[in-house]
């Protein structure tokens, strides 16, 4: 002999009962919880319903970091970074346009590398940047041609003068 359980449409009879009866006795329930909690449920109760507000900005001094926008056109320069990546950046934003190399070597020789697979990058330069700068690829920093001078250079290259 076989018994064959179909579920049925809605909650379980039990279910419904359980769920009237704890809300017959939320109260009872909650007094219990403070008791037994030292104060401690209606306080996690509290800070989860602060949790889920909105913040408000009554009383607050709301600063915006993002830098202003001049104008849609983008304004680009050679920046070097602290950490030797030497990038093409917008001006009026200061977002990276494109990554042109990196600065590598130790403290006694330090040479420019080009954004490119063969160096080692996943974004490499187009071929028309490539062949633009492709002179400066190996370039040596040195006292008489600093990382000031390769972003000179490279905007000079790069960056359309407006004289």
């Amino acid at each position: 002999m076989v018994d064959i359980f179909s579920k049925r449409e809605g909650p379980r009879l039990e279910d419904v009962k359980a769920r009237r009866v704890l809300q017959e006795n939320a109260g009872t329930i909650r007094k219990l919880a403070d008791q037994i909690s030292n104060g401690g449920f209606s306080k996690m109760q509290a800070d989860q319903a602060r949790r889920r507000e909105a913040p408000k900005p009554d009383g607050l001094i709301i600063h915006d970091l993002k830098a202003r926008v001049s104008s849609d056109v983008p304004e680009p320069y050679v920046k070097v970074s602290l950490n030797n990546r030497v990038v093409l950046v917008d001006r009026s934003t200061g977002r990276q346009l494109q990554m042109l190399g990196e600065i590598r070597g130790g403290f006694m020789a330090k040479r420019f590398v080009l954004a490119t697979g063969a160096n080692g990058f996943l974004s490499p330069l187009d071929d028309e940047m490539h062949a633009t700068l492709a002179d400066l690829d190996g370039v040596e920093i040195t006292g008489d041609f600093n990382d000031r001078d390769l972003a000179d250079r490279l905007e000079e290259l790069l960056v359309p003068r407006s004289d």
